[in-house]
């Protein structure tokens, strides 16, 4: 894909936003303003990405594996998805993104479940971008889940078949799944979806991650050559 400039932009972004906790450790606070910090960069970062003439934006947000955290750390958690959900809503229905959650919301709060399906209705029409939000999400839980399903149907499938029983079966697969501090891996996010994408790892914490380093990783996207296995 690309843009009225002829540069090669990712159709779909995945973003494995990390580091909350250490950022608001390095300046003494506890890990809640790391949190909504972290937030605030989210919404931001989900407005500039649709900018920047990408279709379809993942991010993640909860994993399962976060779900064993101490309580109070998730009461905190749960307590900026009220608090945000629906004002932010109303901006991606002002901008026409449709709002997608993947993710096992059996593990999330009643209320939560609510908003997220409310969001989701709220947006339905939007033609602008899909911002996909992974929240009680696991890569090995969303293939499980698809395996399951392929099995009540009571006959093989094919890749694309499998694919469509994914949580994200209908969206893209990524592009570029970028992310942000510092660690090396990819924990379980997207196993099966980002086969081919294009990884980028960056040392600054996710709520540093400006609109600037979003650029410069598209940038260098647009630099590398995708043969998937092919010469």
């Amino acid at each position: 894909m690309a843009d009225k400039k002829g540069e090669k932009i990712p159709r779909h972004i995945a973003i494995i936003m990390d580091g909350n906790g250490r950022w608001a450790k390095k300046r003494l606070l506890p890990r809640g303003a790391g949190h909504r910090a972290g937030m605030n960069r989210m919404i931001g970062l989900a407005e500039h990405v649709f900018d920047c003439g990408v279709s379809y934006c993942t991010l993640f947000a909860l994993s399962t594996e976060n779900l064993s955290r101490p309580q109070e750390e998730l009461e905190g958690l749960f307590s900026l998805f009220r608090e945000y959900f629906p004002a932010n809503t109303e901006r991606l229905k002002k901008k026409s993104i449709r709002l997608r959650v993947i993710g096992d919301r059996a593990l999330l709060p009643p209320d939560i479940v609510g908003l997220i399906a409310e969001g989701e209705a709220y947006t339905a029409d939007g033609t602008r971008g899909t911002l996909a939000l992974a929240i009680g999400y696991g890569g090995r839980q969303d293939i499980l889940a698809a395996v399951n399903e392929a099995v009540r149907r009571g006959r093989e499938v094919t890749m694309e078949e499998f694919s469509a029983l994914l949580a994200t079966g209908d969206m893209p697969e990524p592009d570029l799944l970028i992310r942000t501090g510092k660690e090396l891996r990819i924990s379980n996010f997207l196993l099966w979806q980002a086969a081919y994408s294009e990884l980028y790892f960056t040392d600054v914490l996710f709520p540093d991650f400006s609109d600037k380093e979003l650029d410069k990783a598209i940038e260098a996207f647009g630099r590398r050559e995708r043969r998937y296995g092919k010469l």
